[in-house]
């Protein structure tokens, strides 16, 4: 791969998290793909074994965590080596009306959006990990930060602290050289789809509010996070990457 292709990962550690299917999955092989040296992480140790047999080039390693558990956060920052870059893909979706929200459905779904990763990135800092120039990207969503959905107020909620955090970290790590973004993605197919809840005429249905008419595809929010995990979005921090087929324009 050619030294001088500002999107090129080569010579770059980056940490993945919720690597393990979906989104994480692939930004975890189209990154081994643009060179990068990488650190996955996932709660299901078969799944997330599956990805690693999957990476392109040499030197990676997995370690299994549970974002939910506080041992297993300082783990990860222990056997972190220096980063170049950090990926906040583990995530959970909650589909619940309002008048049904309890405590426990809110602290579950903020705790592995907002919290974990907001804990993650901050043990990581105060440790030291992190190299000047390096990376945070946080893959999040039009939810919350550019609009909602019905049953989606946990979800937005979770996904608006992440747009509030990614642009307070913004200021305050940029005397540290740290960029932090985000991903805002629309509906992508991964998995999600294969639980038989939603038919698949109701999905086609849903693909033509898209003025693309369809879905966007795990690569393709891969390769937004590669672009600013990337020295091509060297004077980029504090901003969402918007990615969903012209879904938040109509």
């Amino acid at each position: 791969m050619s030294t001088n292709n500002p999107f090129s990962l080569e010579g770059k550690t980056i940490l993945i998290t919720g690597a393990s299917s979906g989104i994480g999955r692939a930004i975890a092989i189209e990154s081994s793909r643009m060179g990068a040296c990488l650190i996955i992480t996932g709660r299901d140790r078969e799944r997330l074994n599956d990805t690693f047999l999957n990476l392109h080039g040499t030197g990676h390693n997995q370690l299994v965590a549970d974002l939910n558990v506080k041992s297993s956060i300082e783990k990860i920052v222990e056997d972190t080596p220096l980063l170049d870059g950090i990926v906040h893909c583990a995530g959970l979706t909650q589909t619940l009306p309002f008048q049904f929200l309890n405590e426990d459905a809110l602290t579950k779904v903020m705790n592995i959006n907002f919290t974990a990763p907001t804990i993650l990135s901050a043990l990581l800092v105060k440790k030291k990990r992190l190299k000047k120039g390096s990376s945070v990207v946080f893959i999040s969503s039009v939810s919350g930060v550019y609009c909602s959905g019905l049953s989606g107020s946990v979800y937005s909620a979770s996904k608006g602290a992440v747009n509030g955090i990614v642009k307070g970290m913004a200021l305050d790590l940029a005397t540290k050289g740290i960029r932090v973004n985000s991903v805002n993605p629309a509906m992508v197919e991964t998995s999600i789809f294969n639980d038989g809840i939603i038919t698949a005429e109701q999905l086609e249905e849903d693909k033509k509010r898209y003025p693309l008419k369809r879905y966007g595809k795990p690569e393709e929010v891969a390769y937004a996070a590669i672009y600013l995990l990337s020295d091509a979005s060297s004077w980029m921090t504090g901003s969402n990457l918007l990615i969903d087929g012209g879904f938040t324009l109509l």
